[in-house]
Protein backbone atom coordinates (compact mmCIF):
# COMPACT_ATOMS: atom_id res chain seq x y z
CA UNK A 1 0.00 0.00 0.00
CA UNK A 2 0.87 3.46 -0.75
CA UNK A 3 0.52 6.66 0.96
CA UNK A 4 -0.05 10.57 -0.54
CA UNK A 5 3.06 12.44 -0.10
CA UNK A 6 3.07 16.30 0.10
CA UNK A 7 5.42 19.15 0.48
CA UNK A 8 4.71 21.08 3.69
CA UNK A 9 7.81 23.44 3.14
CA UNK A 10 9.78 24.89 0.80
CA UNK A 11 13.34 27.14 0.91
CA UNK A 12 16.55 28.40 -1.21
CA UNK A 13 18.92 30.48 -1.44
CA UNK A 14 19.58 33.09 -3.70
CA UNK A 15 20.98 31.91 -7.11
CA UNK A 16 24.34 33.51 -6.97
CA UNK A 17 27.07 33.97 -9.93
CA UNK A 18 30.13 31.88 -8.83
CA UNK A 19 32.12 33.51 -7.00
CA UNK A 20 30.37 36.62 -6.00
CA UNK A 21 29.33 35.33 -2.12
CA UNK A 22 31.84 34.22 0.20
CA UNK A 23 30.58 30.89 1.28
CA UNK A 24 31.10 27.08 0.85
CA UNK A 25 28.23 24.80 0.04
CA UNK A 26 27.21 23.41 3.16
CA UNK A 27 26.83 27.20 3.80
CA UNK A 28 24.11 27.63 1.06
CA UNK A 29 22.76 23.98 1.89
CA UNK A 30 22.26 25.15 5.44
CA UNK A 31 20.64 28.40 4.20
CA UNK A 32 17.99 26.52 2.03
CA UNK A 33 17.27 23.82 4.36
CA UNK A 34 16.79 25.71 7.56
CA UNK A 35 14.25 27.86 5.38
CA UNK A 36 12.69 24.72 4.30
CA UNK A 37 12.44 23.37 7.89
CA UNK A 38 10.81 26.59 9.36
CA UNK A 39 8.57 27.07 6.38
CA UNK A 40 7.10 23.51 7.41
CA UNK A 41 7.32 24.59 11.23
CA UNK A 42 9.04 20.94 11.42
CA UNK A 43 12.01 20.48 13.54
CA UNK A 44 15.27 18.85 11.81
CA UNK A 45 14.87 15.97 14.41
CA UNK A 46 11.74 15.15 12.85
CA UNK A 47 13.54 14.40 9.51
CA UNK A 48 13.87 10.71 9.31
CA UNK A 49 15.56 10.15 5.59
CA UNK A 50 17.84 13.17 3.79
CA UNK A 51 18.15 12.59 -0.74
CA UNK A 52 20.41 15.12 -1.35
CA UNK A 53 21.65 16.20 -4.87
CA UNK A 54 24.66 17.75 -6.23
CA UNK A 55 26.70 17.61 -9.52
CA UNK A 56 30.23 19.00 -8.83
CA UNK A 57 31.22 18.58 -5.12
CA UNK A 58 33.09 15.20 -4.34
CA UNK A 59 31.51 12.09 -2.65
CA UNK A 60 29.48 12.34 0.81
CA UNK A 61 28.82 16.05 0.43
CA UNK A 62 25.36 15.70 1.10
CA UNK A 63 26.75 14.15 5.08
CA UNK A 64 28.90 17.62 5.25
CA UNK A 65 25.54 19.58 4.28
CA UNK A 66 23.49 17.85 6.13
CA UNK A 67 25.38 18.43 9.05
CA UNK A 68 24.93 21.55 9.23
CA UNK A 69 21.12 21.11 10.29
CA UNK A 70 21.80 18.48 12.74
CA UNK A 71 23.95 15.27 13.81
CA UNK A 72 20.99 13.17 14.01
CA UNK A 73 22.39 9.86 12.35
CA UNK A 74 19.52 9.36 9.22
CA UNK A 75 20.42 7.96 6.36
CA UNK A 76 21.26 10.08 3.60
CA UNK A 77 21.52 9.65 -0.19
CA UNK A 78 23.73 11.27 -2.50
CA UNK A 79 22.17 11.60 -5.81
CA UNK A 80 23.50 13.11 -9.09
CA UNK A 81 21.39 12.87 -12.32
CA UNK A 82 22.97 15.72 -13.96
CA UNK A 83 20.95 18.79 -14.79
CA UNK A 84 17.64 16.63 -13.13
CA UNK A 85 19.36 15.92 -10.41
CA UNK A 86 17.37 18.07 -7.69
CA UNK A 87 14.24 16.80 -8.80
CA UNK A 88 15.88 13.52 -8.70
CA UNK A 89 16.01 14.23 -4.86
CA UNK A 90 12.50 15.28 -4.63
CA UNK A 91 11.43 11.98 -6.24
CA UNK A 92 13.75 9.96 -4.19
CA UNK A 93 12.03 11.40 -1.16
CA UNK A 94 8.35 10.83 -2.52
CA UNK A 95 9.24 7.67 -2.80
CA UNK A 96 10.53 7.23 0.48
CA UNK A 97 7.03 8.62 2.10
CA UNK A 98 5.10 6.78 -0.57
CA UNK A 99 5.89 3.75 -0.44
CA UNK A 100 5.91 4.05 3.88
CA UNK A 101 9.76 4.08 4.28
CA UNK A 102 9.53 7.51 6.16
CA UNK A 103 6.81 9.87 7.53
CA UNK A 104 9.43 13.01 6.74
CA UNK A 105 12.19 13.62 4.50
CA UNK A 106 14.35 16.65 3.21
CA UNK A 107 14.94 16.92 -0.03
CA UNK A 108 17.92 18.52 -0.83
CA UNK A 109 20.10 19.91 -3.72
CA UNK A 110 22.82 22.40 -4.24
CA UNK A 111 25.87 23.54 -6.20
CA UNK A 112 29.31 25.40 -5.90
CA UNK A 113 30.04 26.01 -9.66
CA UNK A 114 33.35 27.64 -11.54
CA UNK A 115 32.59 30.55 -13.66
CA UNK A 116 32.34 30.12 -17.88
CA UNK A 117 29.94 28.20 -19.87
CA UNK A 118 29.27 24.56 -19.09
CA UNK A 119 31.41 21.86 -20.40
CA UNK A 120 29.87 19.21 -22.49
CA UNK A 121 30.78 15.44 -20.01
CA UNK A 122 34.57 15.88 -20.95
CA UNK A 123 36.70 17.96 -22.69
CA UNK A 124 36.56 18.25 -26.78
CA UNK A 125 38.55 15.45 -28.14
CA UNK A 126 37.04 13.14 -25.09
CA UNK A 127 33.55 12.27 -25.91
CA UNK A 128 34.21 8.92 -26.44
CA UNK A 129 34.97 8.50 -22.85
CA UNK A 130 32.10 11.26 -21.70
CA UNK A 131 28.39 9.82 -20.47
CA UNK A 132 27.06 11.45 -23.15
CA UNK A 133 29.13 10.57 -25.92
CA UNK A 134 26.49 9.17 -27.92
CA UNK A 135 24.13 12.51 -27.82
CA UNK A 136 27.16 14.40 -28.78
CA UNK A 137 27.78 12.16 -31.79
CA UNK A 138 24.03 12.57 -32.93
CA UNK A 139 25.20 15.92 -33.31
CA UNK A 140 28.48 15.68 -34.59
CA UNK A 141 27.35 13.03 -37.44
CA UNK A 142 24.59 15.97 -38.23
CA UNK A 143 26.18 19.38 -37.46
CA UNK A 144 29.92 19.01 -36.77
CA UNK A 145 32.00 19.70 -34.50
CA UNK A 146 32.50 23.78 -33.95
CA UNK A 147 34.36 25.60 -31.23
CA UNK A 148 31.65 26.44 -28.70
CA UNK A 149 30.74 25.31 -25.57
CA UNK A 150 29.46 21.78 -25.94
CA UNK A 151 26.46 21.96 -24.60
CA UNK A 152 25.11 25.43 -26.07
CA UNK A 153 26.41 23.81 -29.28
CA UNK A 154 24.38 20.84 -29.18
CA UNK A 155 20.88 23.00 -27.69
CA UNK A 156 21.58 25.61 -30.76
CA UNK A 157 21.99 23.03 -33.34
CA UNK A 158 18.51 21.41 -31.74
CA UNK A 159 16.99 25.24 -32.76
CA UNK A 160 18.28 25.69 -36.34
CA UNK A 161 16.83 21.92 -36.88
CA UNK A 162 13.85 23.84 -35.30
CA UNK A 163 14.04 26.49 -37.75
CA UNK A 164 14.57 24.83 -40.32
CA UNK A 165 11.83 22.22 -39.57
CA UNK A 166 8.84 24.25 -38.89
CA UNK A 167 9.77 28.01 -39.74
CA UNK A 168 10.68 29.05 -36.11
CA UNK A 169 12.42 32.66 -36.33
CA UNK A 170 15.25 34.04 -33.94
CA UNK A 171 12.39 36.71 -32.98
CA UNK A 172 10.38 33.59 -31.68
CA UNK A 173 13.57 32.26 -29.95
CA UNK A 174 14.39 35.48 -27.91
CA UNK A 175 11.02 36.25 -27.01
CA UNK A 176 11.55 32.76 -24.28
CA UNK A 177 14.69 35.23 -23.02
CA UNK A 178 12.65 38.52 -22.99
CA UNK A 179 9.25 36.62 -20.79
CA UNK A 180 11.71 35.11 -18.64
CA UNK A 181 14.04 37.89 -17.85
CA UNK A 182 10.37 39.98 -17.54
CA UNK A 183 9.33 37.11 -14.69
CA UNK A 184 12.52 37.71 -13.03
CA UNK A 185 12.22 40.98 -12.53
CA UNK A 186 9.75 40.01 -9.72
CA UNK A 187 11.93 37.57 -7.72
CA UNK A 188 14.51 38.61 -4.87
CA UNK A 189 15.81 35.09 -5.46
CA UNK A 190 17.02 35.29 -9.45
CA UNK A 191 20.63 35.69 -10.10
CA UNK A 192 19.58 38.31 -12.55
CA UNK A 193 16.54 41.09 -12.87
CA UNK A 194 16.91 43.14 -15.56
CA UNK A 195 14.67 43.15 -17.99
CA UNK A 196 15.49 42.99 -21.84
CA UNK A 197 13.36 43.80 -25.06
CA UNK A 198 13.65 41.18 -27.98
CA UNK A 199 15.71 43.60 -29.74
CA UNK A 200 18.32 43.37 -27.15
CA UNK A 201 18.16 39.98 -27.02
CA UNK A 202 18.97 39.13 -30.82
CA UNK A 203 21.99 42.21 -30.13
CA UNK A 204 23.91 40.51 -27.41
CA UNK A 205 26.86 37.71 -27.89
CA UNK A 206 26.31 35.00 -29.65
CA UNK A 207 26.92 31.32 -28.21
CA UNK A 208 26.26 29.25 -30.68
CA UNK A 209 23.94 30.70 -33.69
CA UNK A 210 21.01 31.32 -33.36
CA UNK A 211 21.35 31.09 -29.53
CA UNK A 212 22.51 34.50 -27.95
CA UNK A 213 23.82 34.90 -24.07
CA UNK A 214 20.59 35.93 -23.01
CA UNK A 215 18.90 32.62 -24.06
CA UNK A 216 21.00 30.71 -22.31
CA UNK A 217 21.08 29.71 -18.73
CA UNK A 218 24.40 30.80 -16.27
CA UNK A 219 26.44 28.94 -14.27
CA UNK A 220 25.37 29.74 -10.95
CA UNK A 221 26.11 29.05 -7.12
CA UNK A 222 23.09 28.35 -4.55
CA UNK A 223 20.68 25.61 -3.12
CA UNK A 224 16.77 24.57 -2.38
CA UNK A 225 14.88 22.48 -0.53
CA UNK A 226 11.71 20.91 0.11
CA UNK A 227 10.05 18.80 3.26
CA UNK A 228 8.18 15.97 2.30
CA UNK A 229 5.91 13.96 4.09
CA UNK A 230 2.73 11.73 4.26
CA UNK A 231 -0.53 12.19 4.88
CA UNK A 232 -0.41 10.65 8.65
CA UNK A 233 2.19 13.43 8.98
CA UNK A 234 0.16 16.44 8.07
CA UNK A 235 -2.98 15.08 9.87
CA UNK A 236 -0.62 14.89 13.29
CA UNK A 237 1.13 17.89 13.56
CA UNK A 238 -1.95 20.13 11.74
CA UNK A 239 -0.04 21.03 8.25
CA UNK A 240 -3.12 21.04 5.87
CA UNK A 241 -2.19 24.97 5.84
CA UNK A 242 0.58 24.43 4.79
CA UNK A 243 0.40 20.88 2.67
CA UNK A 244 1.07 20.74 -1.63
CA UNK A 245 0.42 17.50 -2.32
CA UNK A 246 2.59 15.25 -5.03
CA UNK A 247 -0.18 14.36 -7.60
CA UNK A 248 1.97 12.46 -10.20
CA UNK A 249 5.68 12.21 -10.60
CA UNK A 250 7.73 10.25 -13.20
CA UNK A 251 11.05 10.19 -14.72
CA UNK A 252 11.59 8.49 -18.02
CA UNK A 253 15.58 8.22 -19.90
CA UNK A 254 16.96 7.61 -23.35
CA UNK A 255 14.84 5.48 -25.39
CA UNK A 256 16.00 4.50 -29.21
CA UNK A 257 13.27 7.65 -29.86
CA UNK A 258 16.52 10.01 -28.77
CA UNK A 259 19.04 8.52 -31.28
CA UNK A 260 17.41 6.38 -34.26
CA UNK A 261 16.58 9.88 -36.36
CA UNK A 262 19.89 11.41 -35.71
CA UNK A 263 18.70 14.58 -34.88
CA UNK A 264 19.65 17.20 -32.21
CA UNK A 265 15.87 17.64 -31.00
CA UNK A 266 15.38 14.22 -29.67
CA UNK A 267 19.42 13.60 -28.46
CA UNK A 268 18.20 16.52 -26.71
CA UNK A 269 15.32 15.20 -24.62
CA UNK A 270 11.65 16.11 -26.22
CA UNK A 271 10.73 12.29 -26.81
CA UNK A 272 11.99 11.51 -23.23
CA UNK A 273 10.56 14.80 -21.73
CA UNK A 274 7.23 13.82 -23.62
CA UNK A 275 6.82 10.22 -22.06
CA UNK A 276 7.58 11.59 -18.64
CA UNK A 277 4.80 14.09 -19.15
CA UNK A 278 2.43 11.31 -20.57
CA UNK A 279 3.08 9.05 -17.23
CA UNK A 280 2.82 11.67 -14.67
CA UNK A 281 -0.59 12.88 -16.30
CA UNK A 282 -1.71 9.13 -16.17
CA UNK A 283 -1.09 8.89 -12.49
CA UNK A 284 -2.20 12.39 -11.53
CA UNK A 285 -5.86 11.85 -13.05
CA UNK A 286 -4.60 15.20 -14.74
CA UNK A 287 -4.23 16.78 -18.07
CA UNK A 288 -2.07 20.20 -19.36
CA UNK A 289 -5.67 21.90 -19.48
CA UNK A 290 -5.80 21.44 -15.58
CA UNK A 291 -1.99 22.97 -15.31
CA UNK A 292 -2.31 27.22 -14.39
CA UNK A 293 1.33 27.49 -13.72
CA UNK A 294 4.63 25.26 -15.13
CA UNK A 295 8.13 26.05 -13.93
CA UNK A 296 10.28 23.92 -16.73
CA UNK A 297 13.43 23.69 -17.77
CA UNK A 298 14.88 26.48 -19.72
CA UNK A 299 18.34 25.75 -19.90
CA UNK A 300 18.45 27.60 -23.87
CA UNK A 301 15.50 29.07 -24.69
CA UNK A 302 15.08 25.84 -27.93
CA UNK A 303 14.34 23.92 -24.75
CA UNK A 304 11.36 26.07 -23.54
CA UNK A 305 9.99 25.34 -26.94
CA UNK A 306 10.76 21.77 -27.31
CA UNK A 307 8.98 21.38 -23.81
CA UNK A 308 6.20 23.17 -24.97
CA UNK A 309 5.10 20.45 -27.33
CA UNK A 310 6.81 17.40 -25.48
CA UNK A 311 3.87 19.06 -22.71
CA UNK A 312 1.24 18.64 -25.31
CA UNK A 313 0.35 22.91 -24.86
CA UNK A 314 0.91 22.57 -28.59
CA UNK A 315 1.31 20.15 -31.75
CA UNK A 316 4.95 20.04 -32.66
CA UNK A 317 6.17 22.92 -34.46
CA UNK A 318 3.56 25.09 -32.88
CA UNK A 319 5.69 26.28 -29.89
CA UNK A 320 7.53 29.21 -31.77
CA UNK A 321 3.94 30.99 -32.45
CA UNK A 322 2.51 29.69 -28.98
CA UNK A 323 5.17 32.01 -27.17
CA UNK A 324 5.09 34.84 -29.66
CA UNK A 325 1.12 34.34 -28.64
CA UNK A 326 1.36 35.61 -25.39
CA UNK A 327 0.05 32.19 -24.61
CA UNK A 328 2.65 31.34 -21.57
CA UNK A 329 3.27 34.59 -19.74
CA UNK A 330 0.74 36.84 -17.63
CA UNK A 331 -3.00 36.85 -19.19
CA UNK A 332 -1.98 34.10 -21.22
CA UNK A 333 -3.60 30.17 -20.74
CA UNK A 334 -0.52 29.36 -18.86
CA UNK A 335 2.36 30.67 -16.63
CA UNK A 336 5.60 29.29 -17.70
CA UNK A 337 8.58 30.31 -15.57
CA UNK A 338 7.31 33.11 -13.26
CA UNK A 339 10.50 32.23 -11.70
CA UNK A 340 12.65 33.55 -14.69
CA UNK A 341 13.29 30.26 -15.19
CA UNK A 342 17.00 29.11 -15.61
CA UNK A 343 17.84 31.65 -18.23
CA UNK A 344 17.10 34.14 -15.83
CA UNK A 345 16.72 32.80 -12.05
CA UNK A 346 19.98 31.06 -12.55
CA UNK A 347 21.01 27.26 -12.75
CA UNK A 348 23.34 25.61 -10.17
CA UNK A 349 22.06 22.15 -11.59
CA UNK A 350 21.88 20.27 -7.90
CA UNK A 351 19.38 23.23 -6.97
CA UNK A 352 17.35 23.35 -9.89
CA UNK A 353 14.20 20.90 -9.57
CA UNK A 354 13.82 21.79 -6.15
CA UNK A 355 14.06 25.64 -6.72
CA UNK A 356 11.47 24.97 -8.89
CA UNK A 357 9.33 22.90 -6.68
CA UNK A 358 9.92 25.75 -4.33
CA UNK A 359 8.29 28.02 -6.67
CA UNK A 360 5.55 26.36 -7.16
CA UNK A 361 4.58 25.47 -3.87
CA UNK A 362 4.63 29.24 -3.54
CA UNK A 363 2.48 30.08 -5.96
CA UNK A 364 -0.17 27.40 -4.87
CA UNK A 365 -0.06 28.95 -1.54
CA UNK A 366 -0.53 32.16 -3.14
CA UNK A 367 2.51 33.11 -1.56
CA UNK A 368 4.40 34.55 -4.71
CA UNK A 369 4.02 38.44 -4.01
CA UNK A 370 4.25 39.99 -7.17
CA UNK A 371 5.16 37.10 -9.05
CA UNK A 372 1.26 35.26 -8.19
CA UNK A 373 -0.43 33.39 -10.95
CA UNK A 374 -4.47 34.15 -10.05
CA UNK A 375 -5.96 31.45 -8.54
CA UNK A 376 -3.05 29.24 -9.44
CA UNK A 377 -4.51 25.45 -8.29
CA UNK A 378 -1.64 23.40 -10.17
CA UNK A 379 1.27 23.24 -10.93
CA UNK A 380 3.79 21.36 -13.52
CA UNK A 381 7.62 21.04 -13.10
CA UNK A 382 10.00 19.81 -15.80
CA UNK A 383 13.45 19.04 -14.95
CA UNK A 384 15.91 17.63 -17.70
CA UNK A 385 19.19 16.76 -17.93
CA UNK A 386 21.59 15.36 -20.76
CA UNK A 387 22.74 12.16 -20.63
CA UNK A 388 19.26 11.77 -19.74
CA UNK A 389 16.90 12.05 -17.61
CA UNK A 390 13.68 14.29 -17.70
CA UNK A 391 11.33 14.07 -14.39
CA UNK A 392 8.03 15.72 -14.86
CA UNK A 393 6.03 16.78 -11.39
CA UNK A 394 1.97 17.51 -10.92
CA UNK A 395 1.40 19.50 -8.04
CA UNK A 396 -2.17 20.65 -6.51
CA UNK A 397 -3.37 22.55 -3.86
CA UNK A 398 -6.01 20.18 -1.67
Amino acid sequence: MTTKAYVVGVGMTRFEKPETRDWQYWDMAKEAGTAALADAGVPYARVEQAAVGYCFQASTAGQRAVYELGLTGIPVYNLNNNCATGSTALMTARQFVEGGVADCVLALGFEKMARGALGGGAGAGDFKTSPVARHYGIMAAAHGFEMSPPTAQIFGNAAREHMERYGTTDVQLAAVGAKNHQHSANNPNAQFQDVYTVDEILAAKTVHRPLTKLQCSPTSDGAAAAVVVSERFVDEHGLRGRAVEIAGQAMTTDTEDSFASGSCIDAVGRPLSRAAARLAYERSGLGIEDVDVVELHDCFSINELLTYEALGMCEEGASGKLVESGATTYGGRWVVNPSGGLISKGHPLGATGLAQAAELVWQLRGEAGPRQVAGARVGLAHNIGLGGAAVVTLLRRG
